[in-house]
């Protein structure tokens, strides 16, 4: 069994892909699944694998379920996949592996995404076999232990979305460097592992729909106002936050639900953030 590097899995509720991810690799390899969840059947479906354990947590969100992990984690290195990513088994994790030894001082590593828009998914240059990068994406990290410890993990008080950017910018004040490895293929099909459930009238919107536009705006907010400072955070949003007003009068106008609604989520998320209320909204368990 490869004592170098473990495998771990963020998961909610997400059997069905974790099934699928776990199977294509051999023993070999060693897997850690933390259930974000008090779901106990995936524990069933995988007594019969050696290699992989299960731990179960309170669904404090994705950077905690990473800290949750690194204390259950005696190997160099590990690498943190969202079980919906696809194109991943023993040859990436080994071909990882050998790459990890020639690249020094990095924070986090992470494989070239193909069939993602590039607008909203920054990767390096792809001519470079190698190439920096300011983030690697939180779907597909993989980091080196004792530097994972010395950055201080990521940072709790965030639950969904810019937990990867955040620990990456702390990473990158240290002196440490990431990585985007481009020639090691993944693809992630957007919302699979998370479960986002859309309205089938396309003039509604589902609560866990709004979820996500909230803790989207909520995180942003706490990002900035973090690393840059509330007055540069403060101008920097006013401009978002006048024109997400705006947006909720046209469209009750026009009364388009959808949009309102959605807008609506980011105004109230927004304000919390900028009131300092914690990210309290949560998936149920």
């Amino acid at each position: 069994m490869n004592n170098k590097i473990t495998v771990v899995l963020i998961s909610h509720k997400s059997n069905e892909l974790i099934f699928k991810f776990i199977n294509n690799f051999s023993k070999d390899i060693k897997i850690l699944i933390i259930e974000n969840s008090s779901d106990r059947q995936l524990q069933k479906k995988i007594k019969k694998f050696k290699n992989i354990n299960i731990k179960y947590m309170k669904n404090n969100g994705y950077g905690a379920a990473i800290n949750y992990a690194r204390k259950h984690i005696l190997t160099k290195y590990f690498f943190v996949f969202s079980p919906d990513v696809k194109k991943v088994d023993d040859n990436l994790i080994y071909k990882f592996e050998k790459k990890i030894k020639v690249i020094k001082n990095f924070g986090a590593l992470g494989p070239r995404f193909i069939n993602v828009k590039e607008k909203s998914h920054k990767q390096s240059n792809r001519s470079l076999e190698v190439g920096e990068i300011d983030s690697i994406s939180g779907s597909a990290m993989c980091f080196d232990t004792k530097s994972f410890d010395k950055i201080g993990g990521f940072d709790e008080n965030i639950f969904l979305y810019f937990e990867e950017t955040d620990y990456c910018m702390r990473a990158r004040k240290l002196g440490y460097k990431m990585y985007q490895l481009n020639r090691l293929i993944v693809e992630h099909p957007r919302g699979a592992a998370n479960g986002v459930v859309k309205a089938k009238n396309r003039n509604e919107i589902s609560n866990l729909e709004k979820l996500y536009f909230w803790h989207f705006v909520w995180s942003k907010y706490y990002f900035y106002n973090k690393h840059y400072g509330r007055l540069f955070t403060f101008i920097y949003f006013a401009p978002s936050f006048i024109r997400i007003f705006f947006r909720i009068i046209l469209y009750s106008c026009q009364k388009n639900i959808y949009k309102k609604e959605k807008y609506q989520a980011r105004l109230n998320g927004l304000l919390s953030s900028m009131k300092g209320f914690k990210s309290f909204k949560r998936l149920l368990n």
